[in-house]
């Protein structure tokens, strides 16, 4: 598509964050090899699926393709003799099955092209980065002041947002860095709204907000040119990387974990949350906080990439927030993101899990009462606090900030509007989003609960109980009938046997079998 060519009427934008997973569903063998039937679903609706074919050498390509994350994923070993026979087959579809588990669920892997063209080649056969590099090029005819110098290949972890390293002509030495993107799922501004709201970025002004030296967009595209920092983003500190490596090799596998000081911690964070407020302020989305996308200048800490809540880009930790409801506004969506944030600051590397029952030491027992407050279960789901809330906990609230520039980021009331109108539909497509997956969890429990052994256990108990009621009724209703046989001989006359009348002798007969609770009708001669 041309840079400035408009996307078809009613295009679907695909969510990336989405998780997609695989379950190999069969095997089957033929003249030389073996191919497994993998079922994939994007989400929680199994409407949403479909079928892959792939053989043990596609596995090979992918896993030789993932050695750049250093990660040692559970590939099963190769064999060349036998690998034919059915119960090696077999063993070896468990063994795929773990790694296929293994690269859906680790956060990093599973939102990186190689994986999402394994799962779901349809939808990522396109080659982004020859789009991205027409783009760039319709641009520099109209701009010719700007040179590439190469592009910053798979730095970030987005599919759809691509890198170039790029110079001004008369100012050969400085380098800066072009980023372009298309617009996501969330995209909800009209173009001529985006278009002014993009160009706006380049005006914000303030001492936390990384600068903008130039940015434009059209129906299609956005793209963003900003000074190119050697010491890289804050997520480079922490893991000790080089900028311009890929953000495979640079954050899945880290050499040495290490948090930074507690004054770093307390700064850093002290100055992300004062720029967040800003933003809430002003009425501005954002969204897209992570510690890839805070940029280090010096001692301080510059926001990166508020062009991405614009295009309606979905959230690095999206898959995470929108396991619960409570987090469904796009302040709650920083404010948990920030939690995500601190964590790796104070650990040197990301939370396990979400949420988290407990946590290391720490260099101070405040950093572990905010993120108690943030990513603990009792925070899901009794709510986090409030940016305002956070700088107030003592953790922060003795942080001297020494900057003095006047922050500046003037927004049109009519475009203010707007992005009021897009948040709201934002909030809503994850609020959705949430209730799905709320629905989906709490049928899973139920079937679990369902088909458990002590279940099971319980069903088999009430069968027996209900098959002896039925037997019991059964008794008794066979008596009724016998006793009703007998009134047809005579009502009122003297049995042989006894000086009583027939009907009194039915009677005691009834009686009797209730009180000894046998289910048999024994004829009256035998109480003669």
């Amino acid at each position: 598509m041309a840079f400035m060519e408009k996307p078809p009427a009613g295009k679907v934008l695909l969510d990336d964050t989405v998780p997609l997973t695989a379950q190999i569903e069969a095997s089957q063998s033929l003249h030389s090899h073996t191919e497994y039937i993998i079922r994939v679903q994007r989400g929680v609706s199994a409407e949403n699926s479909w079928q892959i074919v792939r053989r043990y050498s596609d596995f090979d390509l992918l896993n030789n393709s993932l050695q750049i994350s250093t990660l040692s994923l559970p590939l099963p070993p190769k064999k060349l003799i036998g690998n034919m026979e059915r119960e090696f087959i077999a063993e070896r579809q468990k063994g795929l099955q773990a790694y296929l588990d293994v690269i859906t669920t680790h956060h990093i892997l599973s939102n990186c092209e190689l994986v999402k063209k394994f799962l779901d080649p349809n939808s990522y056969s396109v080659n982004y980065t020859e789009i991205a590099l027409q783009h760039v090029s319709m641009f520099f005819r109209s701009e010719p002041k700007w040179e590439v110098v190469e592009p910053l290949k798979d730095i970030g972890w987005r599919i759809r947002k691509k890198y170039f390293l790029m110079k001004i002509k008369n100012q050969p030495k400085e380098r800066l860095m072009l980023s372009w993107a298309d617009p996501g799922p969330d995209k909800y501004l009209s173009d001529k709204d985006l278009q002014y709201a993009v160009k706006l970025l380049s005006s914000c002004s303030h001492p936390y907000i990384y600068k903008i030296t130039f940015a434009t967009a059209n129906e299609s595209s956005a793209l963003v040119i900003r000074p190119f920092s050697e010491k890289g983003t804050l997520k480079d500190l922490i893991y000790k990387a080089k900028p311009k490596d890929p953000f495979l090799k640079k954050y899945c596998n880290p050499k040495k974990i290490q948090g930074l000081e507690l004054q770093q911690i307390k700064t850093y964070g002290r100055q992300i949350l004062e720029v967040l407020k800003f933003l809430h302020e002003k009425g501005f989305p954002y969204g897209h906080l992570h510690s890839a996308n805070v940029m280090l200048d010096g001692d301080t800490c510059k926001l990166l990439d508020l062009e991405n809540s614009l295009l309606g880009l979905p959230s690095f930790y999206r898959s995470y927030f929108s396991q619960f409801r409570k987090i469904n506004t796009l302040e709650g969506v920083d404010v948990h993101c920030f939690g995500h944030l601190l964590y790796e600051m104070t650990y040197g590397r990301p939370p396990d899990t979400i949420p988290v029952d407990s946590f290391p030491p720490a260099p101070s027992v405040f950093v572990v009462s905010v993120l108690e407050s943030i990513l603990t279960c009792e925070a899901m789901k009794n709510g986090m606090p409030t940016v305002s809330r956070l700088l107030q906990m003592p953790l922060f609230s003795d942080v001297l900030l020494t900057n003095s520039e006047k922050p500046q980021f003037k927004i049109p009331t009519k475009l203010k509007e707007a992005l009021k109108t897009s948040k709201e539909c934002i909030e809503k497509r994850l609020t959705e989003e949430q209730k799905l997956i709320h629905q989906h969890r709490r049928l899973t429990r139920a079937q679990s609960h369902h088909g458990s052994e002590e279940e099971k256990k319980k069903r088999k108990i009430l069968a027996r109980k209900k098959s002896k009621r039925s037997a019991y009724e059964s008794g008794e209703e066979h008596s009724a009938k016998y006793s009703n046989s007998n009134n047809s001989e005579g009502e009122v006359g003297c049995h042989p046997c006894s000086g009583t009348t027939l009907k009194e002798n039915r009677i005691w007969t009834l009686k009797s079998n209730s009180l000894s609770n046998r289910k048999e009708v024994f004829p009256i001669e035998e109480y003669c």
